[in-house]
Order: structure tokens, then C-alpha cells, then sequence
């Protein structure tokens, strides 16, 4: 037991690492895990909620208990010198062989480390067999070359060993957090249920869909952007004749800033009335998150006003979100509903 005790006691300071880390992450990655859990139930479970977070907590806990802590550059392994890999999948009975029940512990804690990965694929991602052992033989091999290559390059030297025989280890342990997992859904199953579209979404599911689509707008942007400005610099570089130039060159530095400065007002305009209009109310973001900015139908006028109402009332919780979202969180607290959804 004491063996035990000391093995753990070695990773006490990774442990409080991703503790600390967690609150951060969990915040920086609450929309993101909100959208997915409306994609898979359409609905927010507890348990599914609380089953997230603490996923989040172990991706925390794998990165902390195989990368850190961090060499300061004055002590510690691989500050004078590299440490040489091991490619040698028998390694670990040498280990056991020299190191005795210190390597055996090593050994059941990488199988056990990745189990909980395994259960998550499984139970939360829905992940088949298959797919979760190649899953498991990528997070160890993508740690392992990070520990092999100093975090890709952030080190000149390798300050952790890169193991093949964590990568098999680790990969089993996948694998049986997976049965694990399937073993527990005889007993509390957690099959999957057709989803429906909400005509009547809660508030917090509204701000996820909206988040969704400002990424498109954003990401849709970018392109947009770089398309622009990559014609600007071809123009300015070539010398095209004079007969075949669509502005003059004094001009085109101004059409290109208006163009930049609407790209992103057009996407959005086109994300939160046209797209919906054509898809019986569901935005890009609604559709993933299965809900209808529409709760009745309405005819084309009413429609059309009904769009224009929530394309202003968007466009302002975006330009001035900090006095639209008070506003609207208060409003639906006490409606249940948004302003534009009273028009008939």
C-alpha cells in the first residue's frame, strides 16, 4: 500500500494543475458543449451536463499528468540532454525486471488512465468499439510524440519519454473503459431518442444557435476576406491595361474597405433572414440545435415583418450586447418569449 501511496503521491501537483485549469476551460468551452449536448438530446440533461464538465476536467487531467510540470530551463530531465525513446514494445518487462512493483503500478496506470476516455466515447460521444480504440491510440500517440518532439519544438530536447509501450497500454485502456461503458448501459441504458424541432426554444438554446451562426458568419468572413484582399494585391501588382481595369487604381483601395467592412453584414443578413426563410425558420446554428426561430405560421406580411423585427433585434443584441442581452434576458424571463414573437 505504501508502494501505492508513494506512486500517486508523484502526481499530487498534476492533479492540482487541472483543477486549476478547469474552471477556465469549462467557461471558454460552454458554448460549444451546450450546442453539441442540444444537437444529441435536444435537450439539457443534468446528468449529461455534469458528464461534459467532468470530461472536460479529464482532457485536462491528460495533458496535466503527461506534460507537466514544465522544465524552468535550469533542472529537471532533458535540460542537458534528450532522453532516448523507446520503440521497443517488450520494454516494459525489462522495466518490471529492474523497477519491480514501481513499474507494474506504471503500468496499470496507463491502462487505467485512459479507461475513463474509453467510458466518454461511449456514454457521452456514442463512439463504436472500433472507432474509440483508434481514438485512444491517437490521444496517446499524439501526447506521446508532443513528450517525444518537447511540445512540438517549444523545447529543443525531449523532456519526457515517448514509450510505445504507453501506447499500447493506453490504447487497451480505451478499449476497456468502452466495455465498461457498455456494460453499464445494460443496466442504465441511455439510447438515443428521436429529436424534434422546438418551436418554442428556451432562451439559453436561442444564444447557443446564435453563437453558431455568428462562427459561420465569422469563419465565412475570413474567406471572403482573404479572396478580397488577395485580388487587391494581384491588381496592385499587375499591370493590367487600362481598356480591361473594372475601377481605377485610386478607387479600389475604397471599394475594398467597403467590401471588407459589409462582408460580414451581408453573411449575417443572409444566415438570419434568407436562410431561414427557405428552411421553415431554422438558421444554420437552429438547424444543428433543433429549433424554429417560427412558432406559428404566419403569412407572407406578417412574415416579412416578423423577420425584419428579429433581424433588427439580432443585429442590435450583436452591435450593443451589453445593453440588448440584459434587456432580452429580462423581457423572456418575465414573456417567455422574444419581442418579435408577438407579431402575429
Amino acid at each position: 500500500m505504501g508502494a501505492v501511496t508513494g506512486f500517486l503521491s508523484n502526481y499530487s501537483g498534476n492533479v492540482k494543475a487541472a483543477f486549476a485549469l478547469w474552471p477556465a476551460f469549462s467557461l471558454l468551452l460552454t458554448l460549444p458543449i451546450l450546442a453539441y449536448l442540444y444537437h444529441r438530446d435536444g435537450r439539457l440533461r443534468a446528468s449529461s451536463v455534469v458528464g461534459t464538465y467532468l470530461a472536460v476536467l479529464y482532457l485536462l487531467g491528460i495533458g496535466c499528468f503527461t506534460l507537466w510540470p514544465l522544465p524552468d530551463g535550469t533542472s529537471g530531465p532533458g535540460i542537458t540532454y534528450g532522453i532516448e525513446p523507446n520503440f521497443n514494445p517488450l520494454g516494459l518487462i525489462g522495466n518490471i525486471r529492474e523497477d519491480g512493483l514501481r513499474a507494474v503500478f506504471e503500468l496499470l496506470f496507463n491502462v487505467v488512465f485512459f479507461m475513463p476516455l474509453g467510458f466518454i466515447a461511449k456514454r457521452l460521444l456514442r463512439l463504436r468499439l472500433g472507432t474509440t480504440v483508434l481514438l485512444a491510440f491517437a490521444v496517446s500517440l499524439l501526447v506521446e510524440t508532443a513528450q517525444l518532439t518537447g511540445i512540438f519544438g517549444m523545447y529543443p530536447y525531449a523532456y519526457r519519454c515517448f514509450d510505445v509501450d504507453d501506447l499500447i497500454t493506453n490504447t487497451l485502456g480505451g478499449g476497456i473503459g468502452w466495455l465498461v461503458a457498455a456494460a453499464l448501459g445494460q443496466v442504465l441504458p441511455d439510447a438515443p431518442k428521436p429529436v424534434e424541432t422546438d418551436r418554442h426554444p428556451g432562451f439559453v438554446r436561442r444564444c447557443v444557435a446564435l453563437w453558431i451562426d455568428l462562427m459561420l458568419t465569422g469563419a465565412g468572413a475570413v474567406v471572403l476576406w482573404s479572396v478580397i484582399v488577395a485580388v487587391q494585391l494581384f491588381t496592385a501588382a499587375t499591370s493590367l491595361p487600362e481598356a480591361i481595369r473594372v475601377v481605377d487604381s485610386s478607387d479600389a483601395s475604397s471599394l475594398t474597405a467597403w467590401a471588407l467592412l459589409l462582408t460580414p453584414a451581408i453573411l449575417f443578413l443572409v444566415l438570419e433572414t434568407v436562410v431561414p426563410w427557405v428552411n421553415h425558420g431554422s438558421t444554420p446554428g437552429g438547424a444543428f440545435v433543433h429549433m424554429t426561430c417560427e412558432s406559428h405560421e404566419r403569412t407572407t406580411g406578417w412574415r416579412a415583418a416578423f423577420y425584419a423585427a428579429r433581424t433588427l433585434t439580432l443585429a442590435a443584441l450583436v452591435a450593443l450586447p451589453w445593453l440588448a442581452l440584459p434587456f432580452l434576458l429580462i423581457f423572456y424571463a418575465v414573456a417567455r418569449r422574444m419581442p418579435y414573437d408577438y407579431i402575429p
